[in-house]
């Protein structure tokens, strides 16, 4: 059963030098109980497309349906069964990490007894109870979006938007909100995540759509869409930086095409058909030429890969 239904869906800005179109016929569906990654490059929609979902923004034409219930017609019931977290903290930064999550359950009429008990409960998964009389100002960047993924479940949503949920957190921080997102699916919660960090929507997605230019261009599971980039990339490490436009000769010499072929610090890579013989040949090639390697071998395509390939790695025109 699909949760999220977005068909055909328009948004268009006017602007001094003509339409911008934010969204242009994008298609999107997402099944319960999964967790589905919008990736794209920045300005391709993705934000937009929370803010139709999450009724903060009506869109220009096209159907949007959250839980069967239409996000232009139903807004305020579409807003009783969702939670939703932006790119930035959303929460009042006066206010104690309690204070903020007691007043967005007295806003959902939870009653201030069970706000209470549901700011406890929050604030206990989310292992804020130490600093949870202090001022959200005080916070760090990682409890900041802690306290802010807490205020979006107030409400125990059934569907949840995280828009790109860990932007500027460290990694330790990063890897802390992924457990607590991964065990609010594992709880039945359908998901929408937006994200600019491949490497997390490969932890996190079950499927992935690709969108650029305000429409999806690419959908289905990380391996999915790894496959369509096609082939296993070689690589080669060299310890000399006087070594590696021999290594990318060399490289090249195996690759699919010449064009296909990138050179990072003193990495040399490629796309190629038949991995192994590749490999072979590149390490022949390697040792006849005397060049000294910290590093050689085989390796899939990369969500990086699949993103670049789709996007040509330049942003989009919409929001």
């Amino acid at each position: 059963m699909s949760l999220i239904e977005l068909r055909d869906v328009r948004k268009i800005y006017s602007a001094k030098k003509g339409e911008v179109r934010a969204l242009d016929g994008l298609n999107l569906s997402v099944e319960e109980g999964t967790v589905r990654g919008l990736l794209g490059p920045n300005g391709a929609g993705k934000t937009t497309t929370v803010k139709v979902l999450t009724t903060l923004i009506k869109p220009t034409s096209g159907q949007a349906t959250v839980a069967g219930l239409d996000v232009m017609k139903q807004p305020d019931d579409v807003r009783k069964i969702i939670g939703a977290s932006g790119q930035y903290a959303t929460i009042d930064e006066e206010l104690t990490a309690r204070e903020n999550l007691i007043l967005i359950g007295r806003l959902f009429h939870l009653g201030d007894k069970r706000a209470k008990a549901r700011a406890d409960e929050l604030l206990e998964i989310f292992t804020l109870e130490k600093a949870a009389n202090r001022p959200i100002k005080g916070f760090s960047g990682g409890m900041r979006r802690r306290a802010d993924l807490a205020a979006s479940l107030v409400n125990d949503p059934k569907i949840l938007f995280l828009d790109e949920p860990t932007t500027g957190l460290d990694p330790a921080a990063r890897l802390a909100l992924w457990d607590v997102i991964r065990d609010r699916v594992s709880r039945g919660t359908t998901l929408l995540l937006t994200t600019q960090y491949l490497e997390e929507a490969d932890a996190l997605a079950d499927e992935i759509s690709v969108v650029d230019h305000g429409k999806v261009i690419a959908e289905g599971t990380a391996d999915e869409l790894k496959t369509r980039v096609g082939g296993q990339r070689v690589y080669v490490t060299v310890v000399d930086n006087d070594d590696v436009e021999i290594a990318r000769r060399l490289v090249a010499g195996v690759a699919n095409s010449e064009d296909a072929v990138s050179v990072q610090d003193r990495t040399v890579a490629a796309q190629v058909h038949d991995g192994t013989s590749a490999l072979q040949l590149l390490l022949a090639g390697v040792k006849d030429n005397d060049i000294a390697v910290h590093d050689a071998g085989l390796a899939r395509p990369s969500l990086d890969d699949v993103f670049l390939q789709l996007t040509g790695g330049k942003a989009g025109e919409g929001q």
